[in-house]
């Protein structure tokens, strides 16, 4: 398989558009917020669960060279180190 090299920016863009077409109307529930969504930018697919951790390793094992992004659904941010993770408003 080839592999063509994404930037950071690049991989985040693609996510985060996969993210508010198709997957946020489906996720983003009360029961979700504050849940980590993974998605594989290159398939669409995504998982959801507490910290991101086994959504990652169950795309993984759909697809092993998958290129992941994590969001935090309802928030601004996936994590913080010292500062302020703020709740997005619908």
């Amino acid at each position: 398989m080839q592999t063509i090299l994404l930037s950071r920016e690049e991989v985040a863009r693609r996510a985060k558009h996969l993210y508010k077409n198709t997957i946020r109307q489906k996720i983003e529930l009360e029961e979700n917020i504050g849940k980590m969504v993974i998605i594989d930018i290159e398939t669409g697919d995504y998982e959801v669960d507490e910290t991101g951790l086994k959504a990652a390793h169950n795309l993984r094992a759909k697809h092993p060279y998958a290129r992941l992004f994590g969001i935090r659904i309802g928030y601004n941010v996936a994590a913080s180190l010292g500062g302020v993770i703020e709740r997005v408003n619908k």
